[in-house]
């Protein structure tokens, strides 16, 4: 059996991510959706909300799953004994960033191998920083991320910071 891993933080994971799942899903038997820690980055969710919320998203995905890691992909690609990682993409800066990645990830292993997939169709330019910033707003992320995360999702938030929404 062929395994991809999806790696990101998905804070939250969003329709995209979903439809990058499925397109993993038409070369590969099982995708694992690994929930990581980026160091880079401040996330609103934190892992266990995040992995549930990927959970909630996958469902009527039986050949996917969700695992979550706080170490190097390169380890958890070994770990998992994965065929590939996909990842995806939506402008050329993405692009260079996701080939980076990819050159580190081959020179620590190399057997790794990175499927960039193009960001395509009504989901192409959906992303997570989209979804926190309508949820900042206090607005529902509808058609942003699935309806049976929508409530986890909602439920999870954060209280509201005394900074945030204010205005000069």
């Amino acid at each position: 059996m062929s395994l991809v891993i999806l790696p990101g933080s998905y804070d939250p994971m969003t329709l995209g991510h979903l439809a990058l799942v499925r397109r993993a899903l038409e070369r590969f038997d099982e995708a694992v959706v690994a929930v990581m820690v980026n160091p880079d980055k401040r996330t609103l969710f934190d892992m266990d909300t995040r992995a549930e919320i990927a959970r909630l998203t996958l469902t009527g995905l039986p050949r996917a799953r969700v695992v979550c890691d706080g170490g190097l992909l390169v380890d958890l690609y070994r770990r998992l004994h994965a065929d590939a990682v996909c990842k995806g993409w939506r402008n050329e800066r993405d692009l260079a960033y996701e080939r980076k990645m990819d050159e580190w990830n081959r020179a620590h292993n190399p057997a790794f191998r990175t499927l960039l997939l193009r960001a395509e169709g009504e989901y192409a330019n959906v992303s997570s920083t989209q979804v926190r910033e309508l949820l900042r707003q206090g607005r529902r992320p509808e058609g942003l991320v699935h309806p049976a995360a929508m409530d986890c999702l909602l439920s999870h938030l954060p209280p509201a910071r005394p900074d945030e929404g204010a205005t000069e």
